[in-house]
């Protein structure tokens, strides 16, 4: 069975760290694009980090750079989100996805060819 499940989220308090892991399991993620995606109460889903097939290249929206880091270990089938100096406007629910056949950046700006998600988390960020 194909799954994608996220972990790591949680409260955390303005300023904080938090790092979301997400596992593959039915599949492998080496050929995939992989990304983060988020969706606040009352917004529509947007695409926070996506990162290349080949691990040379990422993609992230301008509100996160400079604090989130997204990086993969194809050797355990895992995405990581790592995200510092959290903000209460990055309070929201977290999924993560993998594409096939779709670019980083328009993975991420599109929602492009997704083949699978994951179930979410969600992360909450106290002022």
């Amino acid at each position: 069975q194909v799954q994608l499940v996220e972990s790591g989220g949680g409260l955390a308090q303005s300023g904080r760290s938090l790092r979301l892991t997400c596992a593959a399991s039915g599949f492998t993620l080496d050929n995939y694009t992989l990304g983060w995606f988020r969706q606040a109460p009352g917004k529509e889903r947007e695409g926070v980090s996506c990162i290349s097939s080949n691990d040379d290249s990422t993609y992230s929206t301008d509100s996160v750079k400079g604090r989130f880091t997204i990086s993969r270990d194809n050797a355990k089938n895992t995405i990581y989100l790592q995200m510092n100096s959290l903000k209460p406007e990055d309070t929201a629910v977290y999924y993560c996805a993998a594409a096939l056949f779709t670019a980083e950046q328009a993975m991420c700006l599109w929602d492009r060819g997704i083949d699978y998600w994951g179930k979410g988390t969600l992360v909450t960020v106290s002022s």
